[in-house]
């Protein structure tokens, strides 16, 4: 079995994490790394907090306190939040830990032995009003190469181009509206040109990378690389460890990029009390490193960060597969925690329990195109998938089984060659839901469960095994045998989606060892026979009938109740990043 990394992107703590986040990079993640569990393989899933920054340092001097205060309570509220999403991370560490700022010094200063950083004087703007240099993403203005007008100073979400600020065409302040003016000041640069033959060989030979990745990256690079700023001028972030490098920080790109080497050695020296373990895993050529994030940061993934593992020196396994989704909109609009459009965790939290929102951000994940999310589209997967397709046919069959059968699941009946033909149908379908998720296919892995859930229901509306309980009771048998079996696939198949209700159905079905425990395997496998099992409950409950009509109602109660239960850092935290 593989050893397999899998990272998400590090949501940025300027505000509670939105629902355009949540599947775009962390429950994505969460979701691939379970059934990679169940695949026997070695699994480690690594994120954290990123926290460095102008935002958070801007947020804090308002507030008169350190930014650390700040950090420290979002952090601990979006962990909270995550726990109770169930996204079970090996370790969701944070920029402001101790070993990631050491890991990010000592690497940026391998990278400068070798001859890849370099010291350069640059032309930045400076905002005359707020009397401080702009980040990248404080200068907004027309994009120089597609005319989009809102383009930043570091990247065009429009095209997809990364820019330096003096690209922008009639550039302002976000902060205040002014026009910045342009002065110099010392930085330190990777040198991206010295690397670019072997990203693009990299590239051109992966086999694994998918397409909307790789055709992106490779049309990037046909621009060519030029250097990019690795410090900035502010005081929140980690200090610059480059010889007269003083009062500078590392821009938060690079100290979040390597944050997936340094959480996966915090983690490691944790679990094994070995400093150097996690060597075993990121220097190991056969160890298959997936990442998470959304479209927009692709060139950070495929380009800056195997840049950085290249310029190094030390053998770095590169990415194996990065998964980039499309946008998630809300009303029509891209979910924006500047511009406050969207579903917030806590909020959606309030709404409904976490299974249901994992089920159905599943459902709706931008895989090729940009998702619109809309509550009619979650009224009716919750109300017509989970309830009516998966959940109704669980309780049915568990139903049957507990009152007509004494309580007992059925021991193997003798079943003719019609009833084999079902089940060979059902594992074939749950092999190919496993084949879907390797593929990260999450959708389509979705789509798979619930074929075989229809199966089911079309199964028992055709055999109408209450009918023959008294008449031919084996035949009943045999029929709820293979119903049995048909929960057991689905209790399987989507527990890396639904953990909680698959969990349920688990005991349910009364098995004795934790689904956790499971691999893909069991799918060969009947579930345990002749156990008594506990009296079934409903799996799922439909939203209330008038749930359409009162959604914006919903969404406004909803939000008042998860800002009473935000900390103060969140209470009125309003900036742009």
């Amino acid at each position: 079995m593989a050893k397999i990394i899998v990272t998400s992107a590090w949501p940025y703590v300027n505000n509670v994490p939105h629902l355009g986040t949540l599947i775009g990079s962390l429950l994505s993640a969460d979701f691939f790394a379970r059934a990679m569990k169940l695949s026997g393989h070695d699994v480690i899933y690594v994120t954290g907090s990123d926290e460095h920054g102008t935002p958070i340092e801007l947020e804090a001097r308002k507030r008169g306190i350190e930014p650390r205060v700040l950090t420290d309570q979002i952090h601990e509220y979006d962990l909270k939040l995550f726990n109770e999403f169930n996204i079970e991370f090996s370790l969701y560490s944070r920029t402001e830990s101790e070993v990631h700022k050491e890991f990010v010094k000592e690497m940026l200063m391998k990278i400068y032995n070798n001859g890849y950083i370099f010291e350069q004087t640059d032309i930045l703007p400076y905002c005359p009003s707020d009397k401080m240099f702009l980040p990248d993403r404080y200068v907004e203005g027309t994009c120089p190469y597609c005319g989009y007008e809102h383009a930043r100073g570091d990247q065009c979400d429009n095209c997809g181009r990364l820019l330096h600020p003096t690209e922008l065409i009639n550039p302002h302040c976000v902060l205040c509206g002014a026009t910045p003016i342009f002065k110099e000041t010392k930085h330190w640069f990777i040198d991206l040109r010295r690397l670019q033959g072997r990203l693009e060989e990299w590239l051109v030979n992966h086999k694994h990378m998918p397409d909307n990745v790789k055709k992106y990256s490779l049309s990037w690079l046909e621009t060519g690389l030029k250097p990019r700023a690795v410090t900035r001028d502010i005081k929140w972030g980690i200090p610059a460890p480059f010889p007269g490098a003083k009062d500078k920080t590392i821009y938060v790109w690079f100290d979040a990029l390597l944050g997936y080497v340094s959480a996966t050695k915090e983690y490691l020296a944790m679990k094994t009390g070995n400093p150097d373990e996690w060597k075993k895993w990121w220097f190991d050529q056969e160890t298959r490193t997936y990442f998470f994030i959304g479209k927009d940061n692709i060139p950070f993934h495929s380009i800056i960060f195997p840049a950085m593992l290249m310029a190094s020196g030390d053998p770095y396994v590169l990415p194996y597969f990065i998964s980039a989704t499309e946008y998630l909109t809300f009303k029509g609009e891209q979910f924006s925690k500047s511009r406050g459009v969207g579903v917030w965790v806590d909020e959606a939290l309030e709404i409904a329990p976490a299974d249901y929102w994992r089920w159905v951000l599943a459902r709706v994940r931008p895989e090729q195109r940009d998702m619109n999310f809309s509550w009619s589209e979650f009224y009716r997967i919750v109300n017509s998938e989970l309830n009516d397709t998966i959940g109704n046919l669980v309780h049915r069959v568990l139903t049957l089984i507990y009152r007509k059968l004494g309580g007992k699941m059925p021991c193997k009946p003798k079943i003719d060659n019609e009833d084999e033909e079902m089940l060979e149908t059902v594992r074939e379908k749950a092999w190919s839901v496993v084949q879907k998720y390797e593929e990260v296919k999450i959708r389509a892995a979705t789509e798979g469960i619930l074929s075989i859930a229809r199966i089911g229901n079309q199964y028992l509306n055709s055999t109408e095994p209450w009918k023959h309980v008294k008449s031919n009771k084996a035949k009943a048998t045999s029929v709820l045998w293979i119903e049995a079996n048909i929960l057991h696939l689905i209790a399987l198949t989507s527990w890396p989606i639904i953990p909680n209700a698959s969990t349920r159905l688990w005991r349910m079905l009364g098995q004795k060892h934790e689904i956790s425990e499971a691999q893909w395997s069991y799918i060969d496998r009947t579930p345990d026979k002749c156990v008594e099992i506990p009296q079934p409950e409903p799996l799922f409950n439909k939203l209330p009938e008038d749930f359409l009509e009162r959604a914006d109602q919903i969404l406004d109660e909803a939000r008042e109740k998860a800002r009473l239960k935000r900390p103060p850092a969140l209470k009125e935290y309003r900036v742009v990043g």
